[in-house]
């Protein structure tokens, strides 16, 4: 299966469609009728429906358990055809898309079986996905340009040549995923003096965003949010918690990152763990979700001032 533990739970939702067509009126009479011999049709079918919404992952090899949290079948009869539908939603990570064509299919599979002894002309077509919602797509912004972008790894000994810079690099190929440019990246040292000075220097250069990495843990020497809190003029708590509770789900001492975000006029600035897998993580927890700050901006600066 693929590997799903990087994503983060989001509410998902998919509707499928299938179609079963009888060959005569009285066949559609019976099932109206509850005069089929096997039973009632429609709901023998619907409960076989729910019963295959909640074993799709027994079944299809690569998909994976997930919590079912609503399920809904439902029947419309147009003519000679039983239009059938599957609703299922979840709040997972990932989509139920399978679920929802699986529960259609066995509640077509069902009809079928339960009309065959009464009507030899019966076909099952039109299974497909009429809609979903949910997961990365449903939040990526389309934003009417490019965001500025660049990296800065805040750390004593990678400044001086003595490690590489693993989380930078990382955080560069996360972005490149979003289609993200870096037009900026560069090493410094882990000095207040040195990290606000960067910070206002790609300030003044009008970069949207600002991401640092390095610095937010416990140590004398980690000192990033102490730069970076007196130039911020709004903090935005929830990016760092966002980012917390992601990481506390991977591993127990994401608790003790400092990271920080805020907004400096309309530069979005970020600090992020200095760990390789701590940089990854943020970054799988915050993107392309964070990009929306962007799309929101553009929008205010499109709306007409109040005195006017």
């Amino acid at each position: 299966m693929i590997d799903i533990t990087h994503k983060i739970k989001t509410k998902r939702s998919a509707i499928a469609q299938a179609i079963v067509s009888v060959g005569r009126q009285e066949t559609i009479d019976a099932v109206k009728n509850k005069t089929v011999p096997k039973g009632d049709v429609i709901e023998t079918s619907r409960v076989a429906g729910l019963f295959a919404v909640k074993r799709t992952s027994d079944m299809i090899p690569d998909c994976h358990p997930l919590p079912v949290e609503f399920t809904e079948i439902r029947h419309h009869i147009e003519g000679l055809q039983i239009i059938i539908e599957t609703e299922v939603q979840t709040v997972y990570k990932t989509g139920v898309e399978v679920e929802a064509m699986h529960g259609a299919s066995v509640v077509a599979l069902t009809i079928y079986d339960m009309l065959k002894p009464i009507d030899k002309e019966i076909e099952i077509h039109s299974i497909r996905l009429l809609s979903k919602t949910g997961g990365k797509s449903q939040y990526k912004d389309k934003l009417g340009r490019a965001i500025t972008t660049a990296v800065v790894v805040c750390s004593d000994s990678i400044f001086a040549g003595k490690k590489q810079d693993f989380a930078g690099k990382a955080i560069i190929s996360k972005l490149q995923n979003f289609e993200v440019s870096v037009e900026d990246y560069g090493v410094i040292t882990d000095e207040i003096k040195d990290i606000q000075e960067k910070v206002l220097a790609l300030y003044t250069n009008k970069f949207d965003l600002i991401i640092l990495t390095g610095g937010t843990g416990l140590s004398a020497r980690d000192v990033t949010p102490e730069a970076l809190r007196p130039l911020l003029d709004r903090e935005i708590p929830g990016i760092a918690e966002a980012a917390r509770s992601y990481g506390q789900q991977q591993m127990p001492y994401a608790m003790l990152s400092r990271s920080l975000a805020g907004l400096k006029g309309k530069t979005l600035i970020l600090a992020l763990p200095g760990s390789t897998r701590g940089a990854e993580e943020s970054m799988d927890a915050l993107f392309p979700y964070i990009l929306h700050i962007f799309k929101v901006m553009e929008q205010e600066s499109h709306e007409p001032s109040k005195s006017s």
